[in-house]
């Protein structure tokens, strides 16, 4: 359960008073910092000025950390106890760091690159779980020359952008989320079944408040989301095809062009991101570690 952390307004000049520089590359999300060697461990004062900066930015990023895997699962339990995932691989005796190569773990083909462009990706991480995750840290592993970007979008933002008509009608509804809509597809049918039982649809309030920030969320995504619940399937086709296009809107994001050895910390419960897929045939692998999180309550 995660615990009531006070967000500082003055963050900024709180992390330059100990020489760490802390630049915003949008007037809404995002943070890039530097002046922190993520190699080392953190003194209990920097903690708090990633923290701070996390939890109002949504996302912050640091550039040319080579780190180490020891150093990498440190960073990630910061933020809490970490998992593993039921169908991304993981790097060979750490479970707990995925390897995000392509679509979620699957190398892009050329077979593949046509349906991956195709799709909407934006998405809030295993939505699936009764329990989603409350942070990710992915690093830069290998590049391509150029292309690979990964877009972030601030869902409390999009939430406070709606008319009202829209705020009061999603108020109180629910949503499912289901692990086959979005893997369903890459596995066998045996591993399939398996999934279903593993991680049955659950439902999630289509509008969540965050439990540190006190922000409001608009909770749902386009890769886990099936369907509002309580309402006729063509009420929620239309609710959920103008929730998600809020998601789209450019001044609620932040694109971030990797460099090697940069790393990408977001909030889990108030951002949505997505993969820009235009680099193939170059490669892309990137290494990712999952923050456990906590029931999703509105």
């Amino acid at each position: 359960m995660a615990t009531a952390f006070r967000v500082s307004t003055d963050f900024q000049e709180h992390a330059a008073s100990r020489g760490i520089s802390i630049t915003l590359p949008t007037p809404t999300i995002g943070a890039e910092i530097a002046g922190i060697d993520l190699n080392l461990p953190l003194k209990s004062a920097d903690v708090e000025i990633i923290r701070e900066a996390w939890l109002t930015r949504k996302v912050i990023f640091f550039r040319d950390q080579d780190i180490s895997y020891e150093s990498h699962l440190r960073l990630g339990r910061l933020f809490g106890e970490l998992e593993g995932h039921p169908v991304i691989p993981h790097v060979e005796g750490h479970p707990e760091i995925l390897i995000i190569q392509g679509v979620e773990g699957v190398k892009l083909t050329e077979e593949s690159l046509i349906p991956f462009k195709a799709a909407n990706k934006w998405h809030t991480d295993v939505t699936f779980r009764e329990r989603p995750s409350i942070a990710s840290i992915l690093r830069a592993r290998l590049l391509p020359p150029l292309g690979g970007d990964t877009i972030w979008s601030d869902a409390a933002a999009a939430y406070e952008g709606l008319p009202i008509a829209v705020k009061e009608r999603i108020e109180n509804l629910d949503a499912e989320h289901d692990i086959v809509r979005s893997f369903g597809g890459r596995v066998t049918e045996e591993k399939r079944a398996q999934l279903a039982r593993d991680f049955p649809p659950v439902r999630h309030p289509v509008v969540r408040t965050h439990p540190e920030t006190g922000e409001k969320i608009l909770y749902v995504n386009y890769t886990f989301t099936t369907r509002i619940l309580g309402v006729s399937e063509e009420d929620s086709d239309r609710l959920l095809r103008t929730l998600f296009d809020r998601i789209k809107v450019p001044e609620y994001q932040v694109r971030f062009r990797w460099t090697p050895h940069a790393i990408g910390i977001w909030d889990n419960r108030s951002t949505q991101h997505y993969a820009v897929g235009d680099y193939w045939p170059a490669d892309r692998i990137l290494e990712r570690v999952t923050v456990s999180g906590d029931i999703v309550t509105p």
